[in-house]
């Protein structure tokens, strides 16, 4: 009956995480490590003669040890690699961060060098109304 469940959890699994993939609910990365699992999980479920062998061979006492020493060592692994990613996500927020700031200042640069302009252009214009010579090099909106 364990055998059986762990071949039925094995294909859950599986069946899970093709969806979420084909769904893009989970990156290539991340699925790779759980079909691996899931294919480790249902190979352990078909062959479970192949735990045994395992458990022997390493010299561990009792199967289930075995199982969650490597499920301890999986766990460790995938918190490893998820610190990674999060420093890393943080360095590119960093930058991103720093990149926009400065794309904020030169903007505002930008601004105030064309309010600058805009003022003398003002101050340098005729008196009466401007933009209603032919000189003005930008039509009224709306005029044709």
């Amino acid at each position: 009956m364990i055998v059986l469940a762990g071949i039925v959890f094995a294909v859950v699994i599986l069946v899970i995480v093709i969806w979420m993939l084909l769904a893009r609910k989970l990156r290539e990365k991340y699925a790779a490590m759980w079909l691996v699992i899931a294919l480790a999980v249902l190979l352990l479920g078909v062959f479970p003669q192949l735990l045994l062998w395992l458990t022997t061979a390493l010299g561990v006492q009792v199967p289930a040890n075995l199982l969650f020493a490597l499920a301890i060592v999986l766990l460790l692994g995938v918190a490893l690699h998820h610190s990674w990613e999060l420093s890393q996500a943080e360095d590119e927020i960093r930058r991103l961060a720093e990149e926009s700031a400065l794309a904020r200042t030169e903007l505002a640069v930008l601004h105030n060098r064309l309010e600058a302009l805009d003022a003398r252009l003002r101050s340098i214009e005729p008196h009466g109304e401007a933009g209603t010579g032919p000189e003005d090099p930008l039509p009224k909106p709306g005029a044709p």
